[in-house]
């Protein structure tokens, strides 16, 4: 199991703000344990019951365990707080997935760990562009300054998706 302990001072980009949580472990994990199997079982019951059936686009525990996709989990004490994906695209250019963060563990900084390693493991494997999809409502306006605090910006759909009025699709230059 690939793992990153994050503490105080060894994020790269950005600052955690006072009283944030800032020790933690994020690794690699098994999308089809427990734990993990009801914190995404809740993350998808929240985009669907946010947006429409053809435009909900984070994956199963069964797509998160692809071959192109590494599943991270952030956990603290043991207990899981927050996951996400990153899956390659081919050419240098990879997706950032499945990102969320458990109801009572918001704001606190762990969104942004979670997206800070994931750039980096990008970054670390190569990849020249990351790119998300994310939904467009105003349910969505926290992830997306999340991404864009982190240097994302809007682009055209990317991949297999389509235009779509319920969707926001960014990108970042690694």
């Amino acid at each position: 199991m690939t793992e990153a302990r994050i503490a105080e001072g060894q994020i790269a980009e950005g600052q955690i703000a006072e009283g944030q949580i800032t020790e933690g472990q994020i690794a690699v994990d098994d999308p089809a344990a427990d734990d993990v199997l009801m914190l995404l079982g809740r993350h998808l019951a929240l985009m669907r019951s946010i947006s429409p059936p053809e435009d909900v686009h984070a994956l199963d525990a069964a797509g998160l365990a692809e071959p192109a996709v590494t599943f991270f989990s952030y956990r603290r004490d043991g207990r899981l707080l927050a996951v996400g994906a990153l899956k390659e695209l081919g050419g240098g250019h990879g997706e950032l997935k499945s990102m969320h963060t458990a109801e009572a563990a918001r704001g606190r900084g762990i969104g942004k760990l979670m997206l800070t390693h994931i750039v980096q493991v990008a970054r670390a494997r190569g990849y020249r562009r990351l790119s998300l999809e994310t939904g467009s409502m105003d349910a969505f306006r926290p992830a997306r300054s999340l991404y864009e605090a982190a240097g994302f910006t809007y682009c055209d759909p990317f991949g297999d998706y389509r235009p779509s009025a319920n969707s926001a699709f960014m990108t970042r230059q690694l």
